[in-house]
């Protein structure tokens, strides 16, 4: 017992960290969480409700083993340090292995760190603390929450219409889609007509009429326009203006996300999971070290070390009129600032440097992080902005140039912003004031509906509206879509039937909780109950006593919706065939149920793959009871001939048996042999 004993979340960081600590110290994983909300207990919710809200734990599939492999080595350990992820579901990790592992107060501590380096993780044991139960608490009042709402208005929703599920902010996420659409539907186009002047090095717009805002409705109207017009011009105004393009902050959680989808085309899905990627560590050639700080996170704060070493490192390569200063948030609120914002763990590992180690992907992301960061600390850019006001029979146009005088931050993030050059003549120098046009057009449009929500929009909605946590909102646009609610029609958010369906439902009798202000109240609450300042199982009595009349309402009055009839007949009795819904999906059975309890058996069409090469049977594709994929002969239980990799109907070289197909390398069934395609 002389190993101090450090159980972290992710395999991939237990290596990392190992060799940071050295042989003091052992370094083991929980495979994250260890424990969940049972399904016992009324409704199968796992909670006490009467005995406030009081969880009853239950074991995570597959993870005994885990627990009983950790509770030999706290056994053979002479200290625990608990260093799960650094936020409230973090927190609460913590709390189930001190829990399930029966440690004592005297033989464990709390540590955290925001990134995995070595002086992160050295420092972080020189600040040790307990678990936080204000944090556990706060993330055990989140999962109740949505625990009550998932299981109860999931089976409302499965018995009484299309739909499969609900939840507490993705059905708000799903109303917002729903409401947009709505929007654009009812949106009635207008007619206007813009008219522009085109010279030799710039074109100029109709703005003004007697130096008052003009709308030209119809093709009438820019007629008249055009007959009053001549191609002489004069100019009113010159108008120079000096402006600074200040820096971005660098990225959140919910930043990240809408950037990434913008300007890399990656969902927020693959964006966390490669920040995940990088957050672990990276093997460089002469160390293993996380390349980007903790990537859930609402704070723009940068640690003091941070800011220093990239001022410095400024100073040093671009000189010192680009260092900038540090702009301080206006946002205040919902903000976890013990984290920093997401940031590079050194700024001198520049995307180049470690451009061999990294994938395309991975590369791309850590790029946008690591200058987005750098930029933020650089001084603004500076442009000088022209606009020129000419008059022709005192109707005046416009135009507009911009010159960026001093490139700033830009000098490193010019590839993320859309800013550039306008080179318009300089006209304050003319010796004469008037110019004459080559041509002067007129060009109908029509007023556009808004826009749908694409990945990003619907990110930066949702943080605005301070509905759910940045680090959820990958997974609730993919519930969206995985159940079928909406669509991605180029890269928009369409809802579908069953989701318009579901909201408008949920709406009929739950819209005093399943709207905006509700949730991003919620939000608030659980805000104060991670400061301490009210107290969880109060925040779930109230809500609970408004959601389950509504929740037995709606169970009572929902009209439930009727199944499709198939325009088949039932063989056994008659009646018509209806298309019903199960725990494994659509199925067709008769409408007479339970009376008749016929079930119509689909003949699934088999993909054959090649000749089986045990018997004159196939290869074919099938799915194991567990969903899974995997390629056997069509004369089972006759043949059990079976691969899980994609047989390719080619002998090995060396064995004789199938050669099957894996990732981007062709490999025998049977022995060692591989060959890379």
């Amino acid at each position: 017992m002389t190993k101090k004993l450090v159980i972290v979340e992710s395999p991939a960081k237990t290596k990392t960290i190992g060799k940071y600590l050295g042989n003091d110290y052992k370094v083991v994983s929980s495979k994250g969480h260890i424990r969940d909300l049972s399904t016992t207990g009324k409704y199968g919710l796992g909670i006490d409700i009467e005995d406030h809200f009081k969880p009853k734990y239950t074991t995570i599939k597959g993870k005994k083993k885990v627990i009983d492999e950790l509770k030999k080595d706290v056994k053979n350990s002479d200290f625990v340090y608990l260093a799960t992820d650094p936020d409230r579901e973090g927190e609460a990790i913590s709390w189930h292995l001190y829990d399930a592992l029966e440690l004592k107060d005297d033989d464990y501590n709390r540590i955290v760190f925001n990134e995995i380096t070595k002086n992160a993780v050295t420092e972080a044991l020189k600040h040790p603390r307990k678990i936080d139960k204000n944090l556990v608490n706060s993330q055990e009042t989140r999962r109740i929450l949505d625990r009550i709402i998932g299981f109860r208005l999931s089976k409302l929703m499965q018995y009484k219409t299309s739909g499969t599920s609900a939840g507490r902010v993705q059905s708000v996420a799903l109303k917002l889609i729903v409401d947009k659409e709505r929007e654009i539907n009812e949106f009635i186009k207008e007619e206007y007509w813009t008219i522009k002047a085109l010279f030799n090095d710039f074109d100029a717009e109709l703005v003004l009429y007697n130096h008052k805002k003009i709308d030209i409705k119809n093709e009438i109207e820019a007629n008249d326009i055009l007959n009053k017009l001549s191609n002489t011009f004069k100019i009113e105004n010159v108008e120079k203006k000096s402006k600074e393009k200040a820096t971005k902050f660098p990225f959140t959680t919910s930043t990240l996300q809408q950037e990434s989808s913008s300007k890399l085309n990656m969902n927020a899905k693959k964006t966390m999971m490669i920040a995940q990627k990088l957050y672990e560590g990276i093997e460089l050639e002469d160390e293993t070290v996380g390349l980007i700080t903790y990537m859930r996170t609402d704070s723009t704060r940068l640690s003091n070390d941070f800011i220093t070493e990239t001022k410095n490192y400024i100073k040093s390569k671009y000189g010192e009129n680009y260092v900038g200063i540090v702009k301080k948030s206006k946002k205040t609120e919902n903000v976890q600032d013990a984290h920093e914002a997401i940031r590079p763990t050194s700024i001198t590992r520049t995307p180049e440097i470690v451009r061999p180690y990294l994938n395309d992907d991975e590369f791309k992301l850590y790029r946008m992080i690591y200058y987005r960061a750098l930029a933020y600390l650089m001084a603004p850019a500076k442009t000088e902005n022209t606009t020129v006001i000419f008059d022709n029979n005192n109707y005046q146009f416009k135009t507009t140039g911009q010159i960026i005088t001093f490139d700033g931050y830009l000098k490193v993030y010019s590839d993320y912003e859309d800013t550039k050059e306008n080179i318009i003549p300089p006209f304050d120098t003319y010796k004469s004031n008037i110019i004459v046009s080559n041509d002067i057009t007129k060009e109908q449009h029509f007023t556009q509906p808004p826009a749908r929500y694409t990945e990003a929009k619907l990110v930066k909605a949702m943080e605005e509206l301070g509905i759910g946590r940045p680090s959820t909102y990958a997974t609730i646009m993919s519930n969206i879509k995985d159940r079928g609610y909406v669509n991605i029609v180029e890269k928009k958010f369409v809802p579908t039937e069953i989701g318009i369906e579901v909201t408008d439902k949920l709406q009929e009798y739950f819209s005093s909780i399943i709207n905006v202000e509700y949730t991003a109240n919620m939000e608030e609450d659980l805000d104060k109950i991670a400061e301490g300042n009210i107290i969880w199982y109060n925040t779930l009595d109230k809500f609970y006593k408004k959601f389950e009349p509504l929740l037995e309402e709606a169970f009572k009055s929902m009209e439930k919706e009727a199944p499709q009839e198939t325009g088949e007949n039932c063989p056994n009795c008659g009646s018509p065939l209806v298309i019903r819904k199960g725990r494994y999906g659509k199925f067709t059975a008769c409408s007479n149920y339970p009376e008749c309890k016929y079930i119509k058996q689909e003949k699934k069409e088999e993909q054959e793959i090649c000749d089986c090469p045990n018997c004159d049977g196939k290869i074919v594709e099938k799915k194991s009871r567990k969903g899974k994929t995997f390629y056997g002969c069509n004369n089972y239980p006759t043949c059990k001939t079976a691969y899980w990799d994609i047989p390719i109907g080619e002998k090995c070289p060396e064995c004789g048996s199938m050669l099957v197909e894996k990732k981007k390398e062709i490999k025998c069934s049977s022995c060692d042999y591989k060959k890379e395609i």
